[in-house]
């Protein structure tokens, strides 16, 4: 079975969850490292093992550029190319592809755009896509999708989802008379668009539905929005998406909404946010954002965050930690990376648990009081 429900909270929308992929078993809520190119920046396989990952993000887009189809392809997979035996699931690259305002162009064919690298002309296809992905041989692959800007027009969005819903059924078509090139399974996801107008996220996820994909994505949010309209928003879409499937909702984000959107009934999550504020020397704590570079931390010689049991958190100060960011060594990025990263799995974690002790409520409170307490 690729999914089922484990425990539901009572007070809320929260729910515990079971995926199971052919590169492994893993349980929701989930916060997914985004690994765009092949690597999630700044750890390595290993370490992201060592943190407790159960499955990375990849995308489709930049994958394709490079290092290409045929590299992927000769060494069997992105699985083996990366050295990566979880699960990893791969974006479609609309977003990447519809961030290119001035370098592309769309129909009801597809999306025609320009390389970001030399400036070299491709079109993607629903068809392409599904077909690059399984090459890539990602266990979940996202559909092809047409994004906008927040604020868009009621009538622009509505133009958007009808081309969504038509790319969807195209990509799902694709899918099921396809197989997969390295003999595991793959499992397709649709993306429920909308903007922030509720009847168009109903038409979209309803449109969506009659196509039974294997789970179902929340697209074209923390995109400008306020937070309480994204969480009006999702907490409104959740109710039109199946309850026997994963609700996956890209690109969040902070800890205060993965917390919330898991009160709302969302299961998996991707954000780049962890892993850039790392590289620019920011950490996140139990206690709320500690920026490494502040001169007051020069004579920090305490753990970074004793509640969060990483390797970085046991082994370094803030003083040392400071001093690699001031020094421009590689090394701070790195044990950055792996400590932020290890905050968001610790949160996923803990959610997990007190769902089934149908605790989420007092714990997501708990949690935020603590964080939000200070700001250093």
């Amino acid at each position: 079975m690729f999914f089922k429900v484990l425990s539901q909270d009572k007070s809320c929308k929260a729910r515990v969850c079971e995926i199971t992929t052919s590169h492994g078993t893993f349980q929701t809520p989930i916060f997914m490292p985004v690994g765009t190119q092949a690597t999630v920046k700044a750890i390595e396989q290993r370490e992201l093992e060592e943190i407790g990952a159960k499955i990375i993000l990849g995308n489709t887009y930049h994958l394709y550029l490079r290092p290409g189809l045929d590299v992927i392809g000769q060494a069997g997979g992105l699985h083996k190319f990366m050295n990566w035996n979880k699960p990893i699931l791969t974006d479609s690259g609309g977003f990447q592809v519809f961030s290119l305002s001035a370098l592309r162009k769309v129909s009801e064919d597809g999306a025609e755009f320009k390389s970001h690298l030399d400036g070299s002309s491709h079109f993607f296809t629903p068809e392409k896509v599904v077909n690059i992905q399984r090459t890539i041989g990602s266990d979940i692959i996202m559909v092809l999708d047409e994004c906008l800007e927040n604020p868009s027009e009621h009538s622009k969005v509505k133009e958007s989802i009808e081309l969504t819903s038509k790319w969807a059924k195209r990509s799902r078509d694709e899918f099921l008379k396809t197989e997969s090139l390295y003999g595991h399974q793959q499992f397709q996801f649709g993306i429920i668009q909308g903007s922030t107008y509720k009847d168009l996220r109903k038409e979209s996820a309803g449109s969506l539905g009659e196509l039974d994909f294997d789970g179902y994505a929340i697209g074209g949010l923390a995109v400008g929005e306020e937070n309480e309209v994204m969480y009006d928003i999702t907490e409104y879409t959740t109710e039109f998406m199946p309850k026997d499937k994963p609700r996956y909702l890209m690109g969040v984000g902070t800890p205060e909404d993965l917390l919330n959107s898991i009160e709302r009934g969302v299961d998996m999550f991707d954000c780049v946010m962890p892993t850039r504020n790392a590289r620019n020397g920011t950490l996140f704590t139990s206690k709320g954002k500690l920026r490494l570079k502040n001169l007051e931390n020069k004579f920090n010689f305490n753990s970074p965050d004793e509640e969060v049991e990483s390797y970085t958190s046991k082994n370094f100060s803030v003083s040392y930690l400071r001093h690699l960011f001031m020094a421009d060594e590689m090394l701070a990025a790195q044990l950055a990376t792996i400590h932020n990263l290890r905050f968001y799995l610790n949160i996923a974690e803990s959610a997990r648990n007190s769902i089934i002790e149908n605790r989420f409520t007092e714990f997501k409170k708990e949690f935020l009081e603590k964080y939000n307490q200070s700001t250093k």
